[in-house]
């Protein structure tokens, strides 16, 4: 008899973290590592941010909360949905979790049977299709392609649902590809949701407020309110705010729902710990200033990478509208040779010999579901991104 349990066969780890713990191994022994492999902000946390937590340590504030959040997180959160997107979710509306990860793996765990769908368009986050497949559903992935910005169309979408769809699953924007859909795009998929009442929208928006060039992300339940039924809205401190570490999460959805989730959550992590719920009421209610200073940041690193990377010979890369990504296309390399003589048959040989001939740590698009291309992170500083896509440059010009 097997130790370990049949369900974990289902799953593999997580291989952005593997690429990441790998090019921080070479680091440790002594190689010049650049890592655009991990997908966290590299600005530290806000001052005032910190500050709130420390006084709540100061004040005791270090006991169990309700499980799905204390009352000021919670309100503060509801708070945040109205002044972002104009949903009116109450207190008991919401659900606090450790981070956007423990949001979703509660929402599929808690609804899921066997063989029940999940749609989910690719590239996407590495975590979807396991967490689906790990709650005993079946993830249906539905390809985009860089032509269309990668982004799902309504007929795609409508081609997808079966009588077993239980959920669709979005991410906007996007990791890994930073697309976007706005209040238009957004529309054409509520259509085709509409005539489908047993599917449900899990919207994950943990990137909606890193967004370039004006472009402003929408929302499912702030486009057509009459899905709000039906639909998860989830959303997070870490991106936004700097806060990865600090890992809280939390979502907008029916009372049923967020009953679903507190019962498990109860049963398996309890609250997130109480001083980082006071840390991210301030980080919501307080000075948002910051986010601003990040984005124009991201928005001079995104302009740099994509217009570095499209010089590179054999690679093509789109133009993100959020997140801190760039996607580029590695077609115009595989099946060539390295200037150590590794022969390039995949993306993961691409981004292998990368990491080993110049020490620049990329994740191959695989991981996302999709082969052939990579994702860059642009979560750095600007003189190492400069270095680093000099290096993929001089890479890619080797390669015969």
């Amino acid at each position: 008899m097997s130790l370990i349990a049949e369900r974990l066969n289902r799953i593999s780890p997580s291989q952005t973290m593997a690429i990441t713990g790998k090019a921080r191994a070479l680091k440790a022994a002594g190689r010049d590592i650049i890592s655009l492999s991990v997908g966290e902000p590299d600005f530290d946390t806000p001052a005032n941010v910190k500050a709130a937590a420390i006084a709540a340590i100061e004040a005791g504030d270090t006991k169990y909360t309700d499980v799905p959040g204390t009352p000021a997180l919670r309100r503060a959160v509801a708070a945040s949905f109205k002044r972002d997107h104009g949903i009116d979710y109450k207190p008991e509306e919401i659900m606090v979790s450790t981070g956007g990860k423990q949001v979703i793996f509660n929402c599929m765990l808690a609804t899921l049977d066997p063989g029940d769908e999940v749609i989910i368009p690719t590239p996407c986050w590495v975590s979807y299709p396991d967490i689906v497949s790990l709650a005993e559903g079946t993830p249906v992935l539905v390809a985009t392609g860089q032509n269309s910005g990668f982004k799902m169309s309504a007929e795609a979408l409508e081609a997808a649902i079966t009588p077993r769809t239980k959920w669709l699953m979005l991410n906007n924007p996007c990791n890994p590809t930073g697309a976007a859909y706005n209040a238009a795009e957004i529309r054409a998929l509520t259509e085709v949701l509409m005539r489908h009442p047993h599917v449900w929208v899990f919207t994950d928006d943990i990137y909606n407020k890193l967004a370039y060039d004006g472009f402003r992300p929408a929302t499912i339940v702030e486009v057509e309110p009459r899905l709000r039924d039906r639909t998860v809205t989830m959303n997070g401190v870490s991106k936004a705010y700097a806060m990865t570490g600090w890992r809280i999460g939390f979502c907008g959805a029916p009372v049923e729902m967020v009953k679903a989730m507190d019962k498990l959550q109860g049963q398996s992590t309890s609250n997130a710990t109480s001083i980082a719920q006071a840390a991210a009421v301030e980080a919501l209610n307080g000075p948002q200033e910051s986010i601003g200073v990040m984005v124009a940041a991201y928005q001079q690193r995104r302009d740099l990478v994509v217009r570095m990377l499209g010089e590179a010979k054999g690679m093509t890369c789109n133009t993100p509208e959020g997140a801190f990504y760039v996607f580029p296309s590695l077609h115009g390399c595989i099946g060539k040779t390295s200037r150590s003589g590794k022969l390039i048959e995949t993306d993961e040989d691409f981004v292998a010999t990368l990491l080993e001939e110049e020490g620049v740590a990329a994740v191959h698009g695989s991981a996302f579901m999709f082969p052939g291309y990579m994702r860059v992170s642009y979560a750095t500083d600007t003189e190492k991104l400069t270095e680093a896509c000099r290096r993929i440059q001089h890479f890619c010009a080797g390669l015969t």
